[in-house]
């Protein structure tokens, strides 16, 4: 037993030494594969290790022979300057000049004065200051890329009754894949079999996950819920709505904002300044003043570090790229930097109705029965004679006599009387059964005599914005004298576009905002209009109905003329009006071709509440610029006065070049993070 328990402890040693063993590697691993993967933090870190053994074991402790100093400051200067000469060579190519130039000068200048120590610090943290930058860039570049890893490698096929699992690439339009639970959709398809609920946030950026069955659309890289479900293929993996997203934001991030070109076209200037104005700091002294030159050399050197612009060129693109991933991951596209700072700068929106501030779909709201039939009576009837029309008004009917229960006979026959309603004739036997059901203009087409009473329920109902139509029924006796007609009014129903759940609270954020005016534009009658822009809080708006596409555009041009205008719309029939406006919204454009490629800013769900946080970030990365650009600058003039201006009236005061160099690559890093802060905003 003693034996055993020996055995058994020796054993369980060695799989401990294994594990630990085994472990050892994976960091050993992981640690290689970091500095890999940071090639500049390396050098830093390279360049950081070389000073401070060339400096401690030389100029502190005594305890290293010269040429062992100069040997650890070769490194720290070829470690520090590697990335920054690679790129001054570059660009010395195409006959130009960068701030990697001026970093080097700075660092061989200190060096040839005898202060290697300071020139290696100044490489040491502009090396680690572009790893940082590099690192932070790199945050918002995952932010979009994580778009990427959305989409499936793979998908399972149907083929007959098996599933084969294929790339997606090789899917064709058409071919049908089976998602199981949990898993992300692999291609932007419609539902042909099973039904589940399906997390839409990645693409649309919706909160509530939507629930999928036969025949609703789905996107690629949203994921699926409990049920399983089958898709039929209808866009290729390459012309996917996620695909044109990230294409989309990729382009986004390459067009510089009009503040970035601004500074992108006074940089090189600059900098040739920045260089003529340390050749003066050179020479005026040399020229004109007894004073050593290496004290004349020290200060140019200190010039030509403090007055580099490093802080203002980074301030801006990191911003922008901050808030234009931040506005992809909450559902909103800008198509690039320059229409994230037109949104800050609007103060007029313009709202289409349909589709837009409502669901652009009709629901049935009203029920009046007449004489002594019955609110079921009515539906029961009007969904028969709807049965067989395509009609949204019928889907509406259909829909709510479905959620009645309520049994629905089909006519044998249909006519539809195009802009007055229609008719449905039902087969009695001995005699036709014959429903009607449309506005005055049918029944006056027919010769039927109304009431003042009947007809003024339907004006009370059209007065509130709503469609209303009569119920009417005539059953037709053959007898030896003829036709025997009777007449009966059953009742009106009335059926309207309802308002999205959030349009009253958006508007209300938006005048939150401080947008000073809005505007509704529709192609509906003044009547739905009104009713609309009461119920959405814009009874005080610019309302103009009956508006054709080309009279969109007349109004909107008015607008521009008046103000900075966004204009929202469905980005199919407003693509005109929406490329009038100084910025272009398309709203709940998932899917829709057309509205990604005409609108400046897209709203990838149906949800009206993503316009609030899209004015909102745009006007906080426009803060956060001006704070970064006043910052940067503010810095620059503050170490070039104490560099150059204060020694004048303060004789012997000189500038400490590693404050200088601490100084300059604080403030990239302190820009870099504020314009950071914009990655964590997401949508209410």
């Amino acid at each position: 037993m003693t034996t055993q328990t020996t055995i058994d402890t020796q054993s369980d040693e060695r799989k401990r030494s294994q594990v630990g063993t085994s472990s050892g590697w994976v960091r050993t691993l992981t640690t290689i594969s970091f500095w890999r993967e940071n090639p500049e933090l390396a050098l830093a870190a390279i360049t950081l290790v070389a000073l401070l053994n060339g400096w401690i074991g030389g100029a502190v402790t005594g305890l290293l022979p010269g040429w062992a100093v100069t040997i650890f400051a070769l490194i720290a200067f070829a470690a520090g300057g590697y990335t920054g000469m690679i790129d001054a060579i570059a660009d010395a190519r195409k006959r130009e000049l960068n701030i990697d130039f001026l970093m080097l000068a700075a660092a061989l200048g200190a060096a040839a004065i005898g202060n290697w120590e300071e020139g290696a610090l100044l490489l040491f943290l502009f090396t680690l200051s572009g790893a940082l930058e590099e690192f932070a860039m790199d945050r918002t570049r995952k932010a979009i890329e994580g778009l990427v890893e959305l989409r499936p490698e793979t998908a399972h096929l149907r083929r007959g009754d098996a599933l084969v699992e294929v790339p997606v690439e090789e899917l064709r339009i058409g071919d049908v894949v089976m998602v199981r639970p949990g898993e992300r959709l692999p291609v932007d398809g419609a539902v042909v079999g099973g039904s589940s609920t399906v997390d839409q946030s990645p693409v649309t950026g919706e909160s509530v996950p939507v629930y999928k069955e036969a025949g609703n659309e789905v996107f690629s890289g949203t994921i699926n819920g409990s049920g399983a479900l089958e898709i039929r293929v209808t866009k290729l993996a390459s012309e996917s709505t996620l695909s044109k997203i990230i294409q989309l934001v990729e382009e986004a991030q390459q067009e510089a904002a009009p503040t970035q070109r601004l500074i992108d076209r006074f940089s090189q200037p600059y900098t040739l300044i920045v260089i003529a104005a340390t050749l003066l700091a050179i020479l005026i002294p040399w020229l004109f003043v007894n004073e050593p030159f290496s004290d004349t050399l020290y200060r140019a050197m200190t010039l030509l570090v403090v007055a580099s612009p490093c802080a203002l060129i980074i301030s801006t693109p990191a911003s922008i790229l901050s808030a234009i991933a931040a506005a992809a991951r909450g559902g909103v596209l800008f198509k690039g930097g320059v229409y994230l700072e037109k949104s800050a700068n609007l103060d007029i929106i313009a709202f289409d109705k349909t589709g837009t501030l409502t669901h652009g779909r009709p629901i049935l709201t009203d029920l009046k029965p007449l004489n002594d039939y019955s609110r079921e009576d009515v539906l029961r009837i009007a969904a028969g004679a709807e049965s067989l029309s395509e009609h949204p008004i019928a889907r509406a009917i259909l829909n709510a006599a479905r959620e009645a229960n309520l049994t629905i006979e089909e006519p044998q026959e249909f006519r539809a009387v195009a802009g007055h309603g229609l008719q449905a004739i039902y087969d009695r036997g001995d005699h036709n059964e014959i429903i009607y059901i449309g506005n005055d203009k049918l029944f006056m087409n027919e010769k039927i005599d109304l009431s003042p009473a009947i007809r003024m329920i339907g004006q009370q109902l059209q007065k509130k914005g709503k469609t209303a139509m009569l119920v009417v029924r005539r059953s037709t006796v053959e007898d030896t004298l003829g036709d025997n007609v009777d007449w009966e009014v059953v009742g009106y129903l009335a059926v309207a576009d309802t308002l999205r759940e959030n349009a009253a609270e958006t508007i209300a954020a938006l005048k939150k905002l401080g947008i000073k005016r809005m505007a509704m534009l529709t192609g509906d009658n003044h009547n739905v209009a009104d009713a609309i822009a009461r119920q959405v809080g814009l009874a005080d708006a610019d309302v103009y109905a009956e508006l054709l596409p080309e009279e969109k555009v007349v109004i909107v041009q008015r607008l521009v003329r008046e103000g900075q205008v966004g204009m929202i719309g469905d980005g199919v029939n407003d693509a005109p009006a929406l490329a009038t406006a100084h910025v272009g919204i398309a709203m709940g454009a998932a899917g829709t071709d057309v509205a990604l490629e005409t609108a400046d800013v897209v709203l990838m769900s149906d949800e009206l509440n993503k316009l609030p946080f899209m004015l909102d970030l745009s006007r906080r990365a426009e803060r956060i610029v001006r704070q970064n650009l006043i910052f940067s600058i503010g810095v620059i003039l503050t170490l070039v006065t104490l560099t150059i201006v204060v020694p004048i009236f303060v004789p012997g005061f000189v500038m400490p070049l590693p404050l200088g160099v601490v100084g300059h690559e604080g403030s990239t890093l302190i820009v870099v993070s504020n314009g950071l802060r914009l990655l964590a905003m997401r949508a209410k």
